[in-house]
């Protein structure tokens, strides 16, 4: 427990005396966020325009030092921080070609998903051979296992790889909103890893936790610097390895549920759109519905956040009855 606490506290206190200078080198050099055409997004982001990006490079950093000093850097650990360093990248490379365009939209869907696909399959490699996790589905409340095979298993793998980091990212769209909710998530798996006697990952997660407390400390509204695609794939893909390490990918539905009432929204908006020419919301991802209904930003994020403390807190419930059975 002690050195959970150091490694968030490290990684914390790492990214708030990183961070002013990390962020005056942004504008030096003229990182902005480019946000979508006025029309498709609510008025008051207009402002956001060319605040600093690619924070996530500060999530990274202050997640690195204090995992590689206070961790045995195990296997299991080294592969959850592999999958965030990759999808890091793969955010990272966004973000770059969208700065370089100076437009909005950055790498091709197609490019990430064939990234996310590699992520995947080392992912399953190195956990079905080198760390034996098992190729079944968890089902909880039921206490039940599916085997399904390696094929589903990858399966399995990619759909939860590509899914979390690009949920985060569609979260990612008023003040803090991502990371607060990402260090809500976080917390809960350092918990299930605690008390699964997984030390390096939950120490892993912990720092994940320290770092986007941090962040808050320069990413709560309003906004100094925005995580940008960088961040908001590698905590992603640091939440998706560490669910599938611990046999808990359908679970993670409810410990993230709000990142995944975020996704839902888009989806069911895009499919009665070109079903029917009708809109369920005013605009997605649905914290932009409740922008368009009134609400202020303040108000939605606190409000977020509350729901997604009560999702991982049932979803940790969840985790530890079957845990001790």
């Amino acid at each position: 427990m002690p050195r959970l606490l150091i490694a968030a506290i490290g990684a914390a206190t790492l990214l708030i005396f990183l961070g002013p200078k990390f962020i005056d080198w942004l504008r030096a050099n003229e990182v902005g966020q480019f946000v979508r055409p006025a029309g498709l997004i609510p008025g008051s982001h207009l402002e956001k325009q060319g605040t600093p990006t690619m924070g996530g490079l500060l999530i990274v950093l202050a997640t690195l030092v204090p995992f590689v000093i206070l961790s045995s850097r195990s296997t299991e650990a080294m592969l959850v921080l592999f999958a965030a360093l990759a999808c890091g990248a793969i955010g990272f490379l966004d973000d770059w070609l969208k700065i370089v365009k100076k437009r909005s939209l950055g790498l091709a869907g197609k490019w990430r998903m064939l990234g996310l696909f590699g992520v995947s399959l080392a992912i399953v490699w190195v956990a079905v051979d080198t760390l034996g996790v098992s190729t079944t589905l968890q089902l909880p409340v039921w206490d039940r296992e599916i085997e399904i095979g390696l094929v589903g298993f990858i399966a399995l793998v990619f759909l939860v790889v590509a899914g979390w980091p690009n949920a985060v990212n569609l979260t990612d769209g008023l003040d803090g909103l991502a990371a607060g909710i990402a260090a809500i998530v976080l917390l809960a798996y350092t918990a299930i890893a605690f008390v699964s006697e997984r030390t390096d990952l939950a120490i892993f997660a912990a720092t994940l936790v320290g770092a986007c407390l941090g962040f808050l400390w320069f990413n709560s509204f309003p906004a100094q610097v925005f995580m940008g695609d960088t961040g908001s794939y590698a905590l992603g893909g640091a939440i998706a390895a560490t669910a599938v390490l611990t046999k808990t990918e359908i679970l993670l539905i409810v410990i993230g549920g709000v990142f995944v009432l975020e996704a839902l929204s888009v989806i069911i908006q895009v499919l009665v759109f070109k079903r029917y020419r009708r809109r369920v919301f005013l605009m997605t991802p649905v914290h932009h519905h409740f922008e368009m209904a009134g609400w202020s930003e303040t108000k939605i994020i606190v409000r977020f956040w509350l729901i997604a403390a009560i999702f991982a807190a049932v979803g940790f419930t969840l985790f530890f009855r079957d845990f001790q059975q």
